[in-house]
């Protein structure tokens, strides 16, 4: 169902901007009026990634009056495969940075701010309010559900995208008007359930594709133009080369935008006391506190001394296939996450974890990931299965980091 344009428009345009976005104004469904509006909107773009790119570069191209950017992140030489806002020169520049000087070049009378902290329970209201739209690439889910609950709360459209290795998903979620984020994704899930791109991978032509439907949805909700992705669920496949649209519906008792929703509750999950947990893994952090660490200096020694020789200690990597093509600590054995919660979950687990890596009774198990984050909750699986599991503090980032630099990182 069209709705009625976001913003009203702004001033005539001058003869240089009906140059400028003359292919615009031949739009008999845009035209001058729309890009008046264009010029008059304020959007907030969260994530100066493989989404925000495509988005920053296309709003600022169809001439966004105002654009924000919100990150945190600094660019690394691991983002340019995907994130075409950035360049080689801007590696180590903070992503608000980089975005900033790329819009302006395409487009210097768009004004650009900058949210260089990532938004939160404590910023989000207050920087969302400001925007008439917010377009949200955001790489995690604190962030998502921060975002969605945010503008769920004001009000404030919520265009939304998601990409993992060759697939990717957009929608408009917008209270009032059709489902909120939580309204589909009530729950966030499990730390491996949904792999990032960091760890799984991702094409980044595929950011392209989401990217650009996603700065599409901006302009029509701005302008009042067709029908938005509201109460749709498009889902893109690259390999297969498909689209497809699944109708999704707001949730009368959702605990964002329901009618009993506490507008007073905290912002997304984690702040609220509301990260749901998984089977034997707590998130809690005083597990995390309690859990045996070692640091991968420590690591280094007891590899050099041979202390890891497979019969009284071994070395696991519980990160995925792929990432072990990049990098991996020498002497691993390789048990991904998920298989450890399979047989964690079975009957006689502690002869099935064991027997994943040919771990020998009474070995100390020394288990390692990407970060940290994976790592953490295997050691807790294989410690209530009778283990003695020690977490590899810092993962394979850190090896590399500390141990050796020449590593390749991801």
């Amino acid at each position: 169902m069209a709705r009625p344009p976001l913003v009203p428009p702004g001033p005539e345009l001058s003869a240089e901007e009906r140059t400028r976005y003359a292919r615009h104004l031949l739009l008999p469904d845009l035209g001058a009026l729309g890009q008046r509006r264009l010029r008059a909107a304020r959007v907030l773009v969260v994530g100066a990634g493989g989404l925000g790119s495509p988005v920053l570069l296309y709003l600022a191209a169809a001439g966004v009056g105002t654009i924000g950017v919100a990150d945190d992140d600094v660019v690394e030489t691991v983002n340019l495969q995907r994130q075409v806002v950035h360049g080689v020169a801007d590696v180590g520049r903070p992503k608000t940075e980089s975005a900033a000087d790329a819009v302006r070049a395409i487009s210097p009378s768009t004004e650009v701010v900058a949210h260089s902290a990532r938004l939160d329970a404590t910023t989000a209201i207050t920087v969302v309010a400001d925007y008439d739209l917010v377009v949200d690439g955001a790489d995690n889910f604190p962030t998502r559900y921060v975002v969605g609950d945010a503008c769920a709360r004001l009000g404030v459209p919520h265009v939304w995208g998601s990409v993992y290795r060759f697939d990717g998903q957009v929608s408009v979620w917008w209270s009032g008007e059709g489902p909120c984020y939580a309204c589909v994704f009530p729950s966030e899930p499990a730390p491996d359930a949904v792999p990032s791109c960091a760890v799984g991978g991702v094409l980044g032509a595929v950011c392209a594709s989401i990217g650009s439907v996603m700065a599409t949805e901006a302009v029509k909700l701005v302008t009042g133009t067709g029908e938005p992705l509201v109460g749709r669920l498009l889902v893109h496949d690259a390999l297969r080369q498909t689209w497809d649209t699944l109708p999704v519906r707001a949730d009368p008792s959702c605990r964002v935008c329901g009618s009993r929703a506490d507008p007073t509750r905290a912002l997304g999950w984690a702040t609220a006391g509301l990260r749901p947990t998984y089977g034997a893994v707590t998130t809690r952090e005083d597990t995390a506190s309690s859990r045996p660490g070692i640091d991968v200096s420590a690591l280094r020694e007891r590899l050099e001394r041979g202390v890891l020789d497979g019969r009284t200690a071994v070395l696991v990597d519980v990160r995925e296939p792929g990432e072990r093509e990049v990098v991996t600590i020498p002497g691993s054995v390789w048990v991904p996450l998920a298989k450890v919660r399979e047989a964690a979950t079975g009957q006689g687990r502690l002869e099935e974890i064991a027997g994943l890596a040919g771990i020998p009774a009474g070995a100390t198990v020394y288990v390692y990931c990407k970060s940290g984050s994976r790592s953490g909750p295997a050691v807790d699986l294989l410690r209530s299965g009778g283990l003695d599991a020690v977490d590899v503090q810092g993962g394979v980032l850190a090896w590399v980091r500390e141990v050796d630099p020449r590593l390749p990182t991801y």
